[in-house]
């Protein structure tokens, strides 16, 4: 359906096609503006398939710095430097939490690549202005889209308010503040999210997540 779905794997057709009216007015409504991430990076997080979700880790909105955003939470493009905040922080957790060095790259595809969907609950924003497609009705599509996967037993990793909207959808679920400058050390560092989301994997039989990058 139309340009926004061109990354989409089928799978997620059975999802996103009652919602195609919704995605459109929305599209008009931001045709004007310079947007963060391109278009045909909007449903990049959407580019694997469902069938083989294995956690979501549910971001706010993209990152407004001209070529930072790609489509998938938290992640930006191999070339930027510096990294956001936001980003660095998740990074140090990682060291602290597995043992393994920093990553250089802020380019999340390989987590994408092993079965994390990488969701922003709003999916576009103004180039320079955070949080300005807030109101767009964004909120109701990703909805959709994390209840799909939460559905096939995926794990919800859930940083901040904003993802913890969606708490209720997920049977097991790893929750703690934002990673944030604002509240990083109010309980995100130290959290241990990737060897908890590990061990529930394990738990189950499911080959663990190579989280090193």
């Amino acid at each position: 359906m139309g340009r926004a779905f061109l990354p989409v794997h089928s799978s997620w057709n059975g999802v996103l096609d009652p919602l195609a009216s919704q995605i459109e007015k929305i599209f008009e409504s931001i045709s004007e503006v310079e947007i963060a991430p391109s278009l045909d990076r909007i449903f990049a997080a959407c580019e694997m398939d469902v069938n083989r979700v294995k956690c979501v880790i549910i971001g706010q909105d993209p990152y407004p710095t001209r070529g930072n955003a790609h489509g998938l939470a938290f992640s930006v493009s191999p070339e930027v430097r510096p990294l956001p905040a936001s980003l660095k922080n998740i990074f140090t957790e990682l060291a602290s939490d597995l043992g393994i060095q920093q990553p250089v790259s802020g380019d999340l595809s390989p987590w994408k690549d092993q079965g994390v969907l990488l969701l922003n609950r709003v999916l576009t924003t103004k180039v320079g202005e955070s949080n300005a497609h807030a109101n767009m009705g964004w909120q109701e599509i990703t909805t959709q889209i994390a209840q799909a996967a939460a559905s096939q037993g995926a794990i919800g990793v859930l940083w901040g308010k904003s993802a913890q909207e969606l708490s209720h959808l997920f049977t097991h679920k790893i929750e703690s503040v934002h990673p944030s400058p604002l509240s990083a050390y109010r309980g995100f560092f130290g959290s241990k999210p990737f060897s908890r989301v590990n061990l529930e994997l394990e738990r189950r039989g499911v080959s663990p997540i190579d989280w090193s990058l």
